[in-house]
């Protein structure tokens, strides 16, 4: 059993494994140029900061931003959301969100409704993912400052419509921030087209690329205040953080050879297309949700079949706990996929799912049918068991 390969249904966690020169990338920069990107004049500190300008001029063609250098790198998804949410509202503020947020949004703003007086507001959203624009109209106040959307739930798998949201908000005077997550490097992604105002990414789901990797988009009419204070190899006769970009966000020595990894992550995004990889997980996407529910006690949350939605289908069984569910599926058939409330309680508030979680597939780039196929047959004989 410890020799079966394992099927792995959990990219929305994180992708594996990587493309072909994602590893190579991250050790050609530890073997060669691993100096500090901006912090000297010497070829191997300029060399490295080369590295690190390509990466954000690829993310910069990737999400069609017209600067690379309004792009900061961040650890994760959950530092440029925290960078971006705590760096922009102020106490007295009010922030709309959704029902379908990740803690990684709902604990920021929580902190900030506790600490700061911040009022904030989630935007009700229906068990199959759609969200009813009027009701968010109607939720603005004369101190709404910003709307923080998921660009796609990470339980239910539906895409909320941005353009639409953005637009509103803009009518209001808010900016938009908004969580891409569960669709950068795997669904099209165009910031001014979209409107958006803020962009916050994880550089180790669809982008491909190691953990500890991610960024925020900021626009360049938007100045936040930096959430880290610290070495820039810029202006460092000043005592305040300096206000070029992106050196205001990012204090402290980068992540040079995670950024290498992203970089290598979003070139095969990039040269594979990422409306191509996107249909290629929309295919997927609907033959598993076909099989699983040909299975008797089977229920798929979110949007049901032919509706828009990532590569993420959650589900319950009746008779089996969820948790118990995924652990069999691991153990018994080497299948991996993710059981719980994913981090997201209002998602589960949502769905109904809050007293006992959902198991969690998730296709990926490297997903192939006979992964589907073997889900399918291994719950099937879970069911026959029981």
């Amino acid at each position: 059993m410890k020799d079966r390969p394992v099927i792995y249904l959990d990219h929305a966690a994180t992708s594996w494994p990587k493309p072909p020169g994602v590893g190579e990338a991250m050790l050609e920069i530890l073997n060669g140029p691993a100096a500090n990107a901006g912090r000297g004049n010497h070829s191997m500190a300029l060399q490295a900061g080369r590295v690190l300008y390509k990466t954000r001029a690829q993310l910069a063609t990737l999400f069609h931003i017209s600067n690379p250098n309004d792009i900061a790198f961040t650890s994760n998804a959950t530092s440029a959301l925290n960078m971006a949410i705590k760096g922009w509202v102020k106490p007295g503020d009010h922030v709309i969100a959704t029902m379908v947020e990740h803690n990684s949004v709902r604990r920021p703003l929580e902190y900030l409704r506790r600490i700061q007086g911040v009022a904030v507001d989630y935007a009700k959203v229906n068990p199959q993912g759609e969200i009813d624009l009027d009701q968010v109209r109607s939720m603005f106040r004369h101190n709404t400052r910003l709307v923080v959307c998921t660009h796609s739930s990470n339980l239910l798998g539906c895409i909320l419509p941005v353009k639409e949201l953005s637009a509103i908000a803009h009518e209001q005077g808010a900016i938009v921030l908004l969580d891409a997550s569960q669709t950068a490097g795997s669904y099209p992604i165009d910031v001014k087209d979209l409107g958006i105002d803020m962009l916050a990414f994880p550089g180790h789901k669809g982008l491909l690329g190691p953990q500890g990797t991610g960024g925020l988009y900021i626009d360049p009419g938007i100045d936040l205040e930096p959430l880290l204070h610290g070495g820039t190899g810029s202006q460092s006769e000043e005592p305040e953080q300096p206000v070029v970009r992106p050196d205001r966000y990012e204090a402290g020595t980068g992540n040079a050879p995670g950024i290498a990894g992203l970089g290598a992550g979003v070139g095969y995004v990039l040269n594979e297309g990422v409306q191509n990889l996107y249909r290629k997980e929309w295919d997927l996407t609907q033959k598993l949700m076909e099989q699983l529910l040909a299975i008797k006690g089977l229920s798929i949350l979110g949007p049901g079949l032919g509706k828009l939605r990532t590569g993420i289908v959650a589900f319950t069984m009746a008779g089996h706990e969820a948790s118990e569910l995924a652990f069999t599926l691991d153990r018994e058939f080497g299948i991996a996929v993710r059981a719980g409330y994913h981090c997201t309680p209002l998602g589960h508030e949502t769905a109904g799912t809050l007293e006992g979680g959902a198991v969690r597939a998730s296709v990926g780039y490297n997903t192939t049918n006979s992964d589907i196929e073997a889900l399918a047959a291994a719950l099937i004989s879970i069911t026959k068991s029981f």
